[in-house]
């Protein structure tokens, strides 16, 4: 079973997926539709660009204190979450879910993305 399977169905997941550095694929599980999902896609890969571009910067200015290069990143909204872990993304329902614990399963199992991004 991928990480994407067991991610959507873990409890609280509404929908986890991948997506490709490039921009010419995605893949997902859950429940939203394709074109949400694609839309989702896009977000995430240019929210990991803007991370990476920004902790970059801060290497550069001799102000990395560990965050390059960047892992993931996750935003936190009122009723649901959008976790990042290299180019595996997962939408979480804050009331149904733990994002510490979907976190740390992403940390445990989602390959680590080094340097550049293609």
């Amino acid at each position: 079973m991928s990480i994407i399977e067991e991610l959507a169905m873990t409890p609280g997941v509404i929908a986890a997926g991948e997506y490709s550095y490039r921009g010419d694929r995605f893949s997902y599980e859950g429940n939203i539709d394709e074109e949400k999902a694609r839309m989702a896609s896009i977000m995430c890969r240019a929210t990991t660009m803007a991370v990476h571009m920004q902790t970059d910067m801060l290497k550069s200015l001799n102000a990395d204190r560990g965050c390059a290069p960047a892992r993931g990143w996750v935003v936190k909204g009122e009723k649901f979450s959008v976790c990042v872990i290299a180019n595996i993304f997962c939408f979480i329902d804050n009331t149904s879910s733990s994002l510490n614990e979907v976190m740390d399963y992403m940390r445990a199992n989602v390959a680590g993305q080094e340097g550049e991004m293609i």
